[in-house]
């Protein structure tokens, strides 16, 4: 499906997915996401499908993240029906993708961020290679860390969810699979045999195992202490409080990187990455809905998006902190997530 820069095909027994719009860096469209519900519906009922693939195209990036360029149009626009859309129609797909019944595997050889951990982490295996970086950087432009982030980053190991969260720290291979992020690491040398593996495989899992090989120390291991000590407060201002009396100079680096942050964004991303570590996948998803609609216009999002997407000045002037509280329970106008 050239028009939706996304390309679909069978290879003996597994389907594969190729997000194919390299020159911007295979960010998910709207476009793609409608054509992957039907596609992945299509998988799951042929009986000769044994498993799913998902890769981008180019060795730079497998998925940098959403169309946050048109959501901003949009919301300078106020076209309040195209932002309804793109985040009902992309969370019902990381829904699908984590409710796949067969095994859901993303090659993430190269940049993962947003929407690109939405259509991977869900999945039953994602494999790094030494091209991956790992990231959600939303609060750096006033948004939250969605597509499901309420329900993994508070399941990764101690406090490391509400630090990915709030800090957009990015993490290559060995770490990715020290949070949890990644499942397994294969070399990119070795993809297109993994490819031709998996295609004949009868259990695509266990092909996985065999491939799998030791990424190497995980530099965020040696940082668990600080980050679960810091990060585990019971506030945003006690994890503030936290990094500034420690006597690491981690602390006070990693302090200023989330003073430069998005104020509102780091608020609702604390509360629901804490909300979520007791709340189910499809509650999740619910509540981040909700989130988006009440975020996506505020302005933080829009001047976060200039800064840092369209003007590149990478000075964005924050508004001050905004409670949006309600938005955690507020049904929005158009009704809550459904799922079918």
């Amino acid at each position: 499906m050239s028009d939706a820069q996304i390309r679909f095909e069978r290879i003996g027994g597994i389907g594969r997915m190729v997000l194919d719009r390299p020159k911007a860096l295979n960010a998910l469209t709207l476009d793609q996401v409608h054509a992957m519900h039907p596609q992945l519906a299509a998988w799951a009922a042929d009986p000769q499908v044994r498993a799913v693939l998902i890769e981008g195209e180019g060795d730079k990036a497998f998925c940098a993240g959403g169309d946050i360029r048109a959501l901003y149009d949009a919301c300078r626009t106020g076209d309040d029906a195209f932002i309804q859309s793109f985040y009902r129609d992309e969370y019902r797909l990381n829904r699908r993708i984590k409710t796949f019944p067969k095994p859901y595997i993303a090659l993430i050889d190269g940049i993962v961020m947003g929407g690109g951990v939405g259509v991977s982490v869900h999945g039953a295996a994602r494999i790094a290679t030494e091209r991956t970086l790992f990231a959600m950087p939303e609060t750096g432009i006033g948004f939250f860390p969605d597509v499901g982030g309420s329900f993994f980053l508070p399941r990764c190991p101690g406090a490391l969810g509400q630090y990915l969260g709030l800090t957009g720290a990015r993490l290559k291979a060995a770490d990715a699979l020290h949070a949890g992020i990644a499942t397994h690491y294969v070399p990119s040398a070795r993809l297109d045999d993994l490819r031709a593996a998996l295609a004949a495989a009868a259990d695509p899992l266990a092909v996985l195992a065999d491939f799998h090989q030791d990424p190497g120390p995980a530099p965020l291991a040696g940082r668990r202490a600080v980050i679960d000590q810091c990060f585990a407060a019971a506030s945003l201002a006690e994890v503030r409080e936290r990094l500034a009396a420690h006597s690491d100079p981690w602390a006070a680096e990693t302090l200023a990187v989330l003073d430069a942050k998005s104020p509102t964004a780091c608020r609702v991303a604390f509360e629901q990455i804490r909300r979520g570590a007791r709340l189910d996948f499809e509650a999740c998803m619910r509540m981040e809905f909700r989130l988006s609609l009440a975020v996506a216009p505020a302005g933080d999002f829009a001047e976060g998006v200039r800064a840092v997407i369209v003007d590149k000045d990478n000075k964005p002037a924050w508004g001050a902190p905004a409670d949006l509280g309600h938005a955690f329970d507020t049904p929005p106008a158009c009704g809550d997530l459904t799922f079918d």
